[in-house]
């Protein structure tokens, strides 16, 4: 779902400049549930605003207001007024995990290679 800025003026964001935008909405997610918020690629591409934390996460347990912390990468002023989109939001659930130390992994095709490995043979 799209995010509107809930603000009572307008807010102007210089370049480089971050600001927790509010949203006016409150969740109550399940316990095997979170949401994500990312940013929007047309206010990213048009104005240079994006999400400093993304995807930022919000915890099931959290009950406070859904805040987007935006930044203005672009050289000039931005301004997002009330109602303005200002990012997405995705809920989805997850699966609580248990880690198991061990003294080796086993072995893949792939093994330690990292960046720009994938899929070569």
């Amino acid at each position: 779902m799209d995010l509107r800025a809930s603000i009572d003026s307008e807010v102007i964001l210089q370049p480089m400049e971050r600001a927790l935008i509010g949203t006016g909405i409150f969740l109550a997610l399940p316990e095997d549930c979170e949401a994500q918020i990312r940013p929007r690629s047309g206010m990213a591409f048009k104005q240079g605003l994006t999400v400093l934390n993304a995807p930022g996460t919000v915890d099931a347990d959290y009950r406070g207001e859904i805040k987007v912390l935006l930044i203005n990468l672009s050289a000039e002023p931005q301004t997002v007024q009330r109602g303005d989109r200002i990012a997405q939001m995705v809920v989805s659930r997850y699966e609580q995990i248990q880690f198991k130390a061990v003294d080796q992994l086993s072995e893949t095709m792939r093994g330690s290679g990292g960046y720009g490995h994938t899929g070569k043979q």
